[in-house]
């Protein structure tokens, strides 16, 4: 085991899309568990476009990262040695161990991961905190029924892309909004979603959607707010429900977009617009796993990875990410799990 602990924090506040230079790569001695303490081996790290809104100086949920701070972020990771009854040598956990190579963690927040079960990245991805985000985003706040149509803004996305095969699963139609052509080929071709289209090169939203989704919409679960979702909502069907997820198009705003007053729909179609946080079914997280990780076992739930390597490329797979570079979830590769292939 090394001796030094390579860690990224935050440099600077930024403005508009973050910069690598908004980050610092620092040495720390790794740390020895004291009692109660189990130090642990990164192996996977994640980046999460909720991780943009950590690095304002105030936030509306969660404690920002300060200054000269390590970034906050899940990863999955092995433990070396353990002073805490719960977790020993060999063990691998998922939880929010930062973006580090090495973390001490008093147990809050870990989970153990069965290496067996799926890939350990996965435990990130459609066995984490995306999967259960969509889990409970579409099915709880949603509430598909099957013969409706559902559509997913940021389809190719980690959590976009589960939303809709979940919805696939009810006996929902899916059409996906994505942001390149290999991505909305990869939803429909290999996923099953029944259309979707490249927001980047489609003119007119309304008339897509009037095209590809001619029976209205059901349920928008929403990723990425902004002139997209402008145009989902007018396609709203009685009852019909928005599923607030995430607004990625705004996160690197430097001052609110002016947008079209959308709430008369919601008095016009009786409809529904709710958001949540995925922390508000924390108690139903083993449900949303055992379901998750039967479907992907079954072949039924299909998930897409892209990796990073080294601790150094976290800011610009996170930057990157922030941009839609990635197809399906973005990780990084700290190190390589003993034992395991």
């Amino acid at each position: 085991m090394p001796a030094v602990n390579r860690q990224i924090v935050l440099a600077a506040r930024p403005a508009g899309m973050p910069k690598e230079s908004d980050f610092r790569l620092v040495e720390s001695p790794v740390g020895r568990p004291a009692e109660g303490q189990a130090l642990i081996r990164v192996v996977y790290l994640s980046v999460d476009p909720y991780m943009r809104g950590l690095m304002r100086e105030t936030h509306g949920y969660a404690k920002p990262v300060g200054i000269g701070e390590t970034m906050f972020g899940g990863a999955v990771g092995e433990v070396v040695e353990s002073r805490n009854p719960g977790f020993a040598p060999g063990d691998f956990v998922e939880g929010p161990l930062g973006w580090q190579e090495y973390a001490l963690s008093d147990g809050t927040g870990l989970r153990k991961v069965d290496p067996a079960a799926a890939p350990l990245s996965a435990a990130l991805g459609a066995l984490g905190m995306p999967g259960l985000t969509a889990y409970f985003g579409l099915l709880e706040i949603g509430r598909p029924k099957a013969g409706e149509t559902v559509l997913v803004s940021g389809a190719g996305g980690a959590v976009g892309s589960l939303a809709g095969q979940i919805a696939k699963l009810h006996g929902c139609r899916a059409v996906g909004i994505a942001g390149s052509g290999e991505k909305v080929r990869w939803i429909v071709e290999d996923l099953g979603f029944d259309a979707g289209f490249n927001y980047k090169t489609t003119p007119d939203y309304s008339a897509k959607l009037k095209e590809l989704c001619p029976s209205g919409v059901d349920v928008y679960f929403d990723n990425v707010g902004g002139t997209i979702t402008d145009a989902a909502v007018d396609h709203l069907n009685l009852r019909g429900r928005i599923v607030v997820c995430g607004q990625i198009s705004q996160y690197n705003a430097v001052k609110p977009e002016t947008g079209p007053r959308l709430l008369w729909h919601l008095i016009m179609k009786r409809a529904r617009a709710e958001g949540f946080l995925v922390f508000d079914f924390a108690e139903r997280y083993p449900e949303g796993l055992a379901a998750l990780t039967r479907w992907v076992q079954e072949g039924k739930l299909k998930y897409r990875e892209q990796f990073t390597d080294g601790i150094a490329g976290a800011p610009a797979a996170f930057i990157g990410m922030l941009g839609g570079e990635n197809i399906g979830k973005q990780l990084v590769r700290v190190s390589n799990p003993s034992g395991l292939q």
